[in-house]
């Protein structure tokens, strides 16, 4: 497939309600999304990349320029491109790997739409629909920790993770499982923690969580594989995760029982699938996470989750979790489970009318230019 032109766009949604964690509160979801076009084919891709680089060094207006300036310009010079070259070619340019993300997902979404095959039959998926999860940001007071996370359970998702940080730990954890019993629950820190604050995070083993999420910094391998020695709930890493090499480390050092998958993070869908093909074979369970993505990013990724190893509950919610309009017909929770897409490609396509409204800005770039 030789690549003619490509579409950068910049898309701005309003988040149903703010959404809190260690590294700040969004009130609003910008997104820069990636429309690859071939002669007979088109693709569309989403970079998860943040408006700052907090959760990350990579950032919406860096992940476009890099995507300009060097990441477009080898694909319009390698000719003919297949989705599982993409990694290889862009593979020169160091990091970036939400932006390479983005390009990838574009190219195997154009690639899978002209030969009629969905993304969860191309990457292995076994499942029709997969569990979904949410994930509840930090909140003012513990009552309304409590409402958010009933309304939830009442809403039927299947498991809760609870944004936590120092300060905001153990007594919300305490009063979620006293309030609601033994109902699948697990905490996610996005390294807001030292291993100096190992005895507190030991505190959380007295609540049988299904795990910590990446309690400490994103380079603390060592630091996590003693943390992991000291507590008895499973460690689950995220934010170390960068691609199959860092989670090999991980697992091999004891680092981790448990690995976040988000294929943002890691460069692709096609590492993604690599890295679950590996914690399989290591005994590592594996979930799949979110980055608030809009409907184009959230079927892909539930199109992940359907593989065999996605063990655990994911962050797959339904679009109405965060946007009271997605950009896509919306992704729709029912009794605990969404279904996985079945339609060609990522089995989501942008809507006209909510592209005009939601678009920021856009610009496209030519193999000619």
């Amino acid at each position: 497939m030789q690549i003619e032109a490509v579409e950068l766009r910049t898309v701005s949604l309003q988040l149903k309600s703010p959404f809190r964690t260690s590294f700040g509160t969004e009130h609003v979801k910008d997104a820069l999304l990636i429309r690859v076009a071939a002669d007979d084919c088109e693709g569309w891709g989403e970079c998860v990349a943040s408006a700052e680089p907090l959760y990350s060094s990579e950032y919406l207006a860096g992940a476009m320029d890099v995507m300009r300036s060097f990441l477009l310009p080898i694909l319009f010079a390698s000719g003919d491109v297949a989705a599982a070259d993409v990694g290889r070619l862009l593979a020169p340019v160091k990091g970036h790997r939400m932006a390479k993300a983005a390009v990838e997902m574009a190219v195997l979404d154009a690639e899978l739409r002209r030969s009629g095959t969905s993304l969860a039959r191309r990457l292995g998926g076994v499942v029709d629909r997969v569990p979904s999860g949410v994930s509840v940001g930090i909140m003012d007071s513990v009552p309304e920790l409590l409402d958010a996370v009933g309304d939830y359970l009442d809403q039927g998702y299947v498991r809760i993770k609870l944004k936590i940080q120092p300060g905001w730990d153990v007594d919300a954890v305490r009063a979620v499982r006293e309030r609601f019993g033994d109902i699948p629950l697990q905490v996610d820190a996005n390294a807001a923690y030292r291993l100096s604050d190992a005895r507190q995070l030991c505190r959380l083993d007295a609540f049988e969580l299904l795990l910590v999420e990446q309690p400490l910094a994103e380079e603390d391998l060592r630091q996590h594989a003693e943390l992991a020695k000291l507590m008895t709930t499973p460690v689950c890493l995220d934010e170390s995760i960068v691609s199959a090499s860092a989670a090999a480390d991980a697992i091999s050092l004891g680092a981790c029982r448990v690995i976040n998958i988000k294929a943002g993070r890691v460069g692709g869908y096609l590492e993604a699938v690599r890295i679950h093909d590996l914690a399989v074979a290591s005994g590592v369970a594996v979930w799949c996470g979110g980055m608030v993505e809009t409907g184009l990013g959230r079927a892909a990724n539930i199109a992940l989750a359907s593989l065999p190893g996605f063990t655990l509950p994911g962050d797959v919610s339904g679009s109405d979790r965060f946007f009271a309009e997605d950009l896509t017909e919306p992704v729709v929770m029912r009794g605990g489970y969404v279904d996985v897409p079945t339609g060609p490609g990522i089995g989501a396509t942008p809507l006209d009318a909510a592209m005009k409204r939601m678009t920021t800005a856009k610009s496209t770039v030519s193999r000619h230019d």
